[in-house]
């Protein structure tokens, strides 16, 4: 059974290498997002990618990995994400925005980062931090700051709904409840 090799390892790579390290990776077939390669492989230095082509071609590094049998292919962006919740199979979202603490939160998302990042997620546009503030700015800048590893992040922040569109129901009409995102109807709202 074939691996694939996400450009994930790249973007890891780039946490523990010096910044100007060239390397070398190749590998039996490489996908550019368009077509299947034989023999390909990639110059990295830091975490950007200088070349791309025949192994052959690519020149020289300061070291080479070569990862044979493997299928190197671009990083998927995942275009709805919310890394600050986690899976309603576990914890449904009244009880992770009503219940978990911002902390907590922050640390599953720093796992959720990480494993998105692992999973060859190399983007991802999140879209509302559901009631934790600008957590998610704070994340995004751990991960740009190297101390966490992770992807590429397009964060909203707080997120905007309108009116009575969103959150938990069923409560009492005195009862103030975190809705996970900001009312705003019309033009003077937003």
């Amino acid at each position: 059974m074939n691996r694939i090799l996400f450009s994930t390892v790249i973007l890891l790579m780039a946490y523990w290498l010096p910044a100007q390290s060239i390397i070398k990776i190749t590998s039996d077939r490489l996908f550019d997002g368009e077509q299947m390669h034989s023999d390909y492989g990639i110059i990295i230095r830091g975490a950007q990618i200088v070349s791309v082509g025949p192994i052959n071609s690519l020149g020289t590094a300061d070291e080479t990995i070569a990862l044979g049998d493997a299928t190197l292919m671009p990083g998927m962006i995942e275009g709805h994400a919310h890394i600050l919740l986690h899976p309603y199979n576990e914890t449904g979202w009244n009880e992770q925005v009503l219940n978990e603490s911002e902390a907590e939160r922050v640390i599953r998302a720093t796992n959720h980062a990480r494993y998105t990042v692992e999973a060859g997620f190399t983007t991802i546009r999140d879209l509302g931090s559901e009631g934790a503030g600008y957590a998610d700015v704070g994340i995004k800048h751990a991960i740009e700051k190297g101390i966490i590893p992770g992807p590429y992040m397009i964060v909203a922040g707080r997120a905007l709904v309108t009116t009575g569109s969103y959150g938990p129901k069923g409560f009492a009409p005195h009862v103030t409840i975190p809705l996970g995102a900001e009312q705003a109807d019309g033009v003077d709202d937003l």
